[in-house]
């Protein structure tokens, strides 16, 4: 039967928007334009659990695609074509920390405000560098970020989540409740196995940090690459880096990240870094930062507030939409010839590749222990190009492709690429068979499926 959206508004203590409504055209917006011809049927705006099962159970009657919206960032724009409902869960954002140092965070809440709500209780979680990104989706396919060596994936901090399954319950999970279902939720990628409502987490004590950039000269990039990757696989927990690669004629390099101390700490193994790659930077800096201060560095919005590092498009901030190509491997081992690795990137003008160091703590727990398959890996690579481009497009596939063959196959499910080959096994490696039947256990009519669904894989 066709949805009866009359019916849902009346459902609703949040906001439902159709085409007709004046705030359509902002309320469809996600944060790539690249996504900006997508037009879904509807958009609920929810304020609480029972408003998103009121939304599952419109999806599930009406046989209509339905995904759940968090920060906005996804990769293939909700995964929902015209004919779908977005369920917007940027209102239920509150962060709530209690005494014992867990933090009960609403799944619409973006990384600006959980920094900023965690720092003021004096607590933090390693999770994304990106301050509008959402809690919901970098936690549901693992969490990579600055803190990641240090306290692990933002995922191995999950204690319990509620969530909206695919049946339309609402459901309370952790490693004593529906064991399967809180392992799925850790690493399984967002919108597989139904819609989270909250998250809670375990939180450390915020630490004061040493943010820091080497610059390397243009044609160091094997020396570089080979000399990190080297360093970084006994490096301490406390030292977080990230390996930048710009592509041209000839690319050029730089090694960013964060020490958990001061600089007199970090100094000497800068140093031994630096000795490691043969290469003297032509830039350095340190810089000692505070939790809260040192997410804003990272997110580019040092010289803000913490209000005004927020979006501008749909709340009171000033940061701006981005547009973009993007994508992913994942850096299993060390290379043996880096210099293969500088040959995908050569002539690659207005390219970047990241590679983030998901080792120390996030390294010591199983690949089977969570669904977060890329345990003992050395990086997540991000594949960036500033463009929306059709020639961007091929450019970024290619350069995935390149990288595939050099330095593996795998690939990281927050960055969703809808033309990755043997995707399911990219991004879910072993754990691929047991998601599947999570996934049927859970969504058994696949109300909740897309292309790139656990389901479909």
């Amino acid at each position: 039967m066709p949805p009866n959206w009359d019916k849902l508004r009346g459902q609703l203590a949040g906001k439902l928007v159709l085409p007709a409504d004046p705030a359509y055209e902002t309320a469809k917006l996600a944060y790539n334009p690249l996504f900006d011809s997508r037009k879904p049927a509807a958009v609920a705006q929810v304020a609480n659990p029972s408003d998103v099962q009121a939304c599952v159970a419109l999806a599930y009657a009406s046989r209509i695609p339905i995904a759940a919206r968090s920060g906005g960032h996804s990769y293939v724009g909700y995964s929902t074509p015209d004919s779908g409902l977005v369920v917007d869960l940027g209102g239920m954002k509150d962060v709530q920390v209690q005494p014992d140092g867990t933090a009960t965070i609403g799944a619409g809440a973006r990384m600006m405000d959980v920094y900023a709500a965690l720092a003021n209780a004096g607590r933090c979680l390693p999770a994304g560098s990106c301050p509008t990104v959402g809690i919901g989706g970098l936690t549901l396919g693992g969490g990579v970020g600055v803190l990641t060596t240090k306290f692990g994936l933002t995922c191995d901090k999950l204690v319990s989540a509620q969530i909206v399954t695919g049946d339309g319950k609402l459901r309370t999970v952790s490693a004593s409740q529906e064991p399967d279902l809180f392992w799925a939720l850790r690493g399984g990628g967002g919108g597989n196995f139904g819609i989270v409502t909250s998250f809670t987490f375990r939180t450390e004590e915020a630490p004061q940090l040493t943010v820091f950039q080497l610059q390397f000269p243009g044609g160091s990039v094997a020396d570089v690459l080979g000399g990190w990757q080297q360093f970084i696989a006994t490096a301490p927990d406390e030292l977080w880096t990230t390996m930048g690669v710009s592509g041209g004629n000839p690319s050029t390099c730089r090694i960013n990240g964060c020490f958990v101390g001061s600089p007199t700490g970090l100094n000497p193994l800068l140093n031994k870094l630096i000795a490691a790659t043969g290469t003297q930077p032509t830039n350095r800096y340190t810089l000692s930062k505070s939790y809260v201060d040192a997410m804003k560095y990272f997110g580019g919005c040092a010289s803000y507030s913490n209000a005004q590092c927020t979006p501008s498009w749909n709340g009171n901030g000033v940061l701006k939409r981005e547009s973009f190509t993007a994508t992913s491997r994942v850096l299993a081992k060390p290379l043996s010839d880096p210099a293969k690795f500088a040959e995908v990137m050569a002539g690659r003008s207005g390219m970047d590749v990241l590679l983030d160091s998901i080792g120390g703590a996030a390294g010591r727990v199983g690949a089977t222990e969570t669904a977060f398959p890329h345990r003992g890996a050395l990086a997540t690579a991000q594949i960036y190009q500033g463009s929306t481009a059709a020639s961007a497009r091929t450019a970024v596939g290619e350069v995935r492709d390149n990288l595939g063959a050099v330095i593996g196959d795998g690939a990281y499910v927050n960055y969703i690429d809808a033309s990755l080959a043997d995707w399911g096994t990219a991004y879910y490696g072993p754990n691929l068979p047991k998601l599947r039947k999570v996934a049927q256990q859970y969504d058994p009519d696949g109300v909740l499926s897309f292309e790139q669904s656990v389901a479909k894989a």
